[in-house]
């Protein structure tokens, strides 16, 4: 089976993910630039002595499909890489992937997702 991770995190810890992701295999995922809050529901701002409510704050979501038994491993990463201990760290989910198709091969399931040193040839490092 394949899942999607899907990553929302602080845009000064993309390139940290970014590495810990590279270390352990990873070399496919995709990167938009997102606004967005959480339970804190944004921050508050002030300019020349004026407050404001700032509610969608810019983030940055990060997607990887990958295979179920690097699941676990990947999330790990994107946690250490990611987490300062404050409100806005981020938040993942992972979702269950019907089916993967490369589009220049016509491969599809596990056989799509696979690359030259990735996380699957590197098991056990």
């Amino acid at each position: 089976m394949t899942k999607k991770i899907e990553a929302i995190i602080r845009e000064e810890a993309l390139q940290n993910v970014k590495d810990a992701l590279r270390e352990i295999g990873i070399v496919g995922l995709n990167v938009h630039e997102v606004h967005g809050h959480g339970r804190q529901g944004g921050i508050e701002l002030s300019w020349r002595g004026t407050s404001y409510q700032m509610d969608l704050l810019p983030k940055i979501q990060v997607n990887i499909v990958l295979s179920d038994h690097n699941v676990d491993r990947t999330v790990e990463a994107i946690i250490k890489a990611a987490r300062t201990g404050k409100e806005g760290d981020g938040i993942i989910f992972i979702y269950p992937v019907e089916n993967v198709i490369r589009i220049r091969t016509g491969e599809s399931g596990s056989e799509a997702l696979k690359y030259k040193g990735d996380i699957d040839e590197r098991k056990g490092t």
